[in-house]
């Protein structure tokens, strides 16, 4: 497909679905900007990648929809059609899953939806747990006290929590309680309140783990469970307690399900090949050259 100016004129050559693509495109395009929404060229671009996704996407949804103000420091919007579809099932829902591979945004669209939720008072305190699964050492051999051994099973959640958030105000809100960040072993024998919670890294739960996370939830509280059932680090013969949710819950009125692909990987563009790489791949059976 060829795309170029011709005066005051937009010429596309190619086959018909492209041009009516690119027809899509610049005719919403047009009426954003009629309607005074300023566009930039990475506004164009994801314009292309949402119509790659679904032709009968509603750009104004995207690209006309108010940001979401996690704080004065950081404002999101969404990137792919189904985080526009996460972002808004957390917004009407008050249990939401998100599956997928990493980098599609689960943890930190979550995270940003918690932070707005707290910084306008919808929400008295946000809950963040990971299950601490142990890959080749265990807990007990790791030096420091139990808050020190699980740290580095934590360190994702402080990262994307500092990225919303002025380290100061991040630090008094852990050292008040506003912020809670633990393993999720600490949830055990709670009612969560009042909190938003997220749930993170889900697939390495057990089933009971997974039970005891989701009646925890009290009044006027939100939970988002994030995971990648690809991604399974616990000992073989063990049921994931996210995949077994996924089928208990489904259906249940107030529960979502969002399910991401390599479309939605918002890092570096080799990160969504190679996740569409390793779906693809089939080992085979027997020896193989390398």
């Amino acid at each position: 497909m060829q795309v170029r100016t011709d005066g005051h004129e937009l010429v596309v050559t190619g086959d018909p679905d492209g041009v009516a693509k690119v027809e899509l495109i610049m005719t919403q395009l047009a009426g954003l900007i009629r309607d005074g929404h300023p566009l930039s060229q990475g506004d164009v671009k994801r314009a292309a990648q949402l119509v790659s996704q679904d032709a009968t996407v509603d750009l104004r949804d995207f690209l006309g929809r108010s940001p979401l103000w996690a704080s004065s420091k950081r404002q999101v919007k969404p990137r792919s059609i189904n985080q526009g579809h996460y972002l808004d099932a957390i917004e009407h829902d008050d249990i939401v899953f998100g599956v997928g591979p990493a980098g599609t945004g689960k943890t930190y669209l979550a995270m940003a939806e918690a932070v707005t939720f707290l910084t306008s008072k919808r929400v008295s305190r946000i809950i963040l747990a990971r299950p601490a699964v142990e890959a080749g050492e265990k807990l007990g051999f790791l030096p420091g006290d139990i808050q020190e051994k699980v740290n580095p099973y934590l360190r994702p959640l402080y990262d994307a929590l500092y990225d919303m958030l002025d380290g100061e105000r991040v630090n008094r809100l852990l050292d008040r309680g506003v912020i809670e960040i633990a393993p999720l072993a600490f949830m055990r024998g709670r009612t969560l309140n009042d909190a938003f919670v997220i749930l993170d890294e889900a697939q390495n739960t057990t089933t009971e783990q997974m039970k005891m996370f989701l009646t925890r939830l009290g009044y006027g509280s939100k939970a988002v469970v994030t995971g990648d059932i690809t991604q399974i680090d616990l000992p073989t013969g063990r049921t994931s307690g996210l995949v077994e949710a996924i089928k208990v819950v489904r259906g249940v009125a107030g529960v979502t399900l969002v399910r991401f692909d390599e479309q939605d990987v918002v890092r570096h563009p080799l990160v969504q090949a190679i996740v569409k790489a390793y779906d693809a791949y089939t080992p085979d059976a027997g020896h193989e050259s390398i």
